[in-house]
């Protein structure tokens, strides 16, 4: 009997602990995300005359993007820092280097990791890059697939 006595008070002692940790717990505020996290992007595009523009934006952060494949490069030849247009419509993904872009009317801007460059320019002259403080540029193509939304949202202005 006096066992069971014993036992009824620690099973009621144990109960009385967890209660009261249930009750520190409830005291912890919970931050509610008002907004989705997004990443810095650029968008080169096509302006109606054939020249190349940019614009600054965001593509939001864990979302599922339409892609069919993508690709690894570190290899530059020199005709690519020469004005072109994108091949395809893709995310540049800079894994390392810092790139000075430039546009047909003479606007720069910056990519480095964690930065998204969409390449939307996909006729005229394109667009012209240099390397910024370094010789490499590695960097990860991802091919948008065709009738696909892109996910980028243009800056506030």
């Amino acid at each position: 009997m006096k066992n069971l006595v014993k036992g009824f008070i620690l099973i009621l002692a144990i109960m009385s602990v967890t209660s009261n940790n249930a009750q520190e717990h409830k005291k912890v505020s919970v931050k509610v995300m008002e907004k989705e996290p997004e990443i810095t992007a650029y968008r080169l595009m096509n302006n109606p005359d054939g020249t190349c523009a940019f614009e600054k934006g965001t593509i939001p952060s864990l979302k599922h993007m339409n892609t069919a494949s993508f690709w690894y490069s570190n290899k530059t030849e020199e005709w690519e820092k020469n004005a072109h247009p994108a091949p395809r419509k893709q995310y540049v993904i800079t894994v390392k280097g810092k790139i000075r872009f430039k546009v047909s009317d003479g606007s720069t801007f910056i990519i480095e990791p964690g930065v998204v460059l969409l390449a939307e320019d996909l006729k005229g002259k394109g667009h012209s890059w240099d390397m910024v403080d370094s010789d490499v540029w590695e960097r990860l193509y991802i091919p948008i697939t065709e009738n696909s939304d892109d996910l980028f949202m243009p800056e506030s202005k």
